[in-house]
């Protein structure tokens, strides 16, 4: 069985400020995946939810200035709320003996606590700035505090003078919090008395005290077993050499609204020799389960493969001698052209039920 559609989400990326590769300076820190369920449906809404708040996606796209929003209309943020599948790190603050589980997200740029477990630490300051993030189907509210931030199990990095959220409110956020590593752009009109002013992220903070030499992020994902294990990392100062053994490309972030908000990328699809998707723009994201494409691009793949949609859990079923046949879907970013075998395009067989 195929996932029902495919954008453009690599299993691992890296995000770089530019194509420079460090081997020094770099700082990892172990994610837990949490699966909170392997039902195929619940993966989809959690996936569709939160694609729904990225906004209406057009094949050709359009560029920022057509698409600018009105400070008058509160951005939504791609969904966290009630998570079926999620990478977290352990976050300390101040003095705090308190460890938070918060949730990787790479579309949002405001990082904070309190959703379960409340913050406290005597060295935290209280600035008085009111905040709120509108997820899809989600929310925080609170104030913007100023403390030490120690991220990782062993504390590997910390930041002096961090601004975070302190939620007094919050829903269906399945998690202590949210660490943003989004474009900083995507806090605009969250900060309630200053709607066009946004706070530093954490990767800038890093790169600005001098702990890592430049504003880079790299994501490694290893193929999920189940439950919840510590199987990712995320890498702050660059790509972790040891994740891969050839030279990484980069590409642009692409200036195509809406995508350009977020960590967008152009790219081109084919299976074999067939178009699946002309050139266009799509995002790279930390908390989708499945790769998705636009809806008339998803008709081409399926006619492509002989997929007919399964209603009972959403998802393109082939027959045995059509996957035989089935070539691999190649991405074309850049110059180079990345590839899922047939294996690696559907659904794991130990997740079937």
């Amino acid at each position: 069985m195929f996932s029902v559609v495919f954008l453009s989400a690599l299993l691992a990326f890296s995000v770089t400020g530019s194509p420079v590769e460090v081997r020094n300076s770099l700082i990892t820190v172990p994610m837990t995946r949490r699966l909170a369920s392997s039902n195929i449906t619940d993966l989809l809404r959690h996936d569709e939810a939160r694609l729904a708040a990225f906004g209406k996606y057009s094949m050709h796209g359009r560029r920022d200035a057509d698409t600018a929003p009105h400070p008058a209309v509160p951005l939504k943020h791609a969904d966290l709320g009630n998570a079926f599948s999620d990478y977290t790190v352990n976050v300390k603050f101040g003095d705090s003996p308190t460890s938070y589980n918060l949730i990787v997200d790479s579309a949002s740029a405001i990082t904070w606590v309190g959703a379960s477990l409340p913050y406290s630490s005597r060295t935290g300051v209280d600035t008085q700035q009111p905040v709120e993030v509108v997820y899809q189907y989600g929310s925080f509210k609170g104030t913007i505090f100023q403390d030490e931030l120690k991220i990782g199990d062993m504390e590997q990095l910390t930041i002096h003078g961090m601004y975070f959220g302190v939620a007094s409110t919050s829903n269906n956020i399945a998690a202590d919090g949210v660490l943003g590593i989004g474009p900083r752009s995507l806090g605009l009109y969250t900060l309630q008395n200053f709607p066009e002013q946004t706070i530093p992220t954490v990767t800038e903070l890093l790169n600005m005290q001098g702990i890592i030499s430049q504003p880079a992020v790299g994501i490694f994902f290893q193929p999920l077993v189940a439950g919840q294990v510590n199987n990712g990392e995320i890498s702050f100062g660059g790509s972790n050499p040891k994740k891969y053994n050839r030279r990484l490309a980069y590409t642009d972030v692409t200036t195509i609204a809406p995508s350009s908000r977020y960590w967008g990328i152009n790219q081109r699809i084919t299976l074999g020799n067939i178009e699946i998707l002309p050139e266009t723009a799509g995002i790279v994201d930390s908390s989708c389960t499945f790769l998705y494409l636009a809806i008339d691009a998803y008709e081409r793949y399926r006619a492509a493969t002989g997929g007919i949609l399964n209603p009972a859990n959403g998802l393109l079923q082939i027959s045995l001698p059509n996957y035989a046949q089935l070539d691999d879907l190649k991405f074309h970013i850049g110059t180079r052209v990345y590839r899922l075998v047939r294996n690696a395009q559907i659904w794991p067989r130990f997740l079937n039920y």
